[in-house]
């Protein structure tokens, strides 16, 4: 499979994410050619060590672009000989965004300028990082989401959500009002665990670290399902690669929904003393919303308190035979990491 892969070039926005970064160690250890894109060639080094933790041993095929999602110019040279995109690049919630259009109007921007630039390079397949956001919020279902549903823009959803969904959107009209070869895969993770390659970690492990340094004094109520980072990653390459993928989107999610009191369990039953600070307790909603009239800080998870907030996996699955690992093994890898790393006091 090597072979045949060291001759095609796949561009990975937003290079020192994530999810990117275990994009490209699945990518590099395919055999494909890397390009990654970075707001500033400042963080090579950076990303490299992150590579290397994830096993990368030699960087011969990787290489580095300066691109942002603010210039569309920037785009064209990112693209150049590519025949894969995968786009993770997106402002998220750990950003300076204040405002919707500080996420919206970057995310979607950014979507355009990189198709547009893409589909005039002659890509062949286009995958976009998407997100749980763009599927299940603004409603509430007592079955699971699917990739039929789609949030609804209210004002109880965030402006990171509302980024995600519309510009999701703009892609899906985007391929379907042009005359292009080019095709589309998205992937929609839910909250995404794993084993962390950096201190300056993603906002979506924030709550085991959280739980295990004692900030977290007790877990409000709120239910989701989650994945692992490595089979996020999988997805995207699958998505990337089958011919089956064309055209559609995939919820990542391992299966059943977690709350974040089920978390923390998992945490103090398989940690021992390393657990002595997570939370054994929920906090009232009611708590959560007082709290919330004099802080803003509560504003995105206050309209999802005691909802459960479930998706179906299926798809992915039948469609593509992905093989989602445990969730327990992805909340341990998580927690092992940022001891790891040092960042639980």
């Amino acid at each position: 499979m090597e072979n045949s892969n060291n001759d095609k070039i796949v561009l990975v926005t937003g290079g020192s994410g994530f999810i990117a970064s275990y994009c490209m160690i699945d990518l590099l250890n395919k055999g494909f050619k890397v390009r990654a894109s970075l707001r500033s060639l400042n963080k090579i080094d950076h990303v490299k060590k992150m590579l290397g933790r994830g096993g990368v041993q030699s960087f011969e095929s990787l290489s580095f672009i300066q691109a942002d999602l603010d210039n569309e110019a920037s785009w064209e040279k990112a693209v150049e000989g590519c025949t894969y995109v995968i786009h993770t690049a997106s402002p998220t919630p750990n950003t300076d965004a204040k405002t919707d259009d500080d996420f919206i109007i970057p995310a979607k921007n950014g979507v355009l300028f990189v198709m547009k630039a893409a589909t005039k390079a002659g890509v062949k397949r286009f995958v976009l990082t998407s997100a749980f956001g763009a599927v299940g919020m603004g409603t509430n279902k007592k079955t699971p989401y699917t990739e039929e549903d789609w949030t609804i823009i209210n004002d109880t959803v965030a402006p990171y959500q509302k980024s995600k969904t519309i510009s999701e959107q703009a892609a899906w009209e985007f391929i379907e009002s042009r005359t292009t070869s080019m095709e589309l895969s998205v992937v929609n993770p839910t909250g995404v665990y794993g084993p962390v390659l950096d201190a300056d970690t993603s906002h979506s492990v924030q709550p085991v670290i959280q739980m295990l340094n004692g900030v977290m004094k007790a877990c409000p109520k709120l239910t989701f399902g989650y994945v692992d980072v490595r089979d996020v990653a999988d997805l995207h390459i699958k998505a990337m690669l089958s011919p089956e993928a064309k055209g559609e989107r995939f919820i990542a999610v391992s299966g059943a929904s977690l709350s974040f009191l089920d978390i923390a369990e998992i945490l103090r039953k398989n940690l021992g003393d390393k657990a002595a600070k997570v939370p054994t307790k929920e906090i009232p909603d009611w708590i959560i919303r007082l709290t919330g009239l004099f802080s803003k800080k509560f504003d995105m998870i206050i309209p999802l308190l005691g909802n459960v907030k479930s998706a179906s996996n299926e798809k992915a699955k039948n469609l593509l035979g992905w093989k989602p690992r445990p969730m327990e093994e992805a909340i341990l890898a998580t927690a092992k990491s940022v001891i790891d790393l040092g960042l639980i006091k």
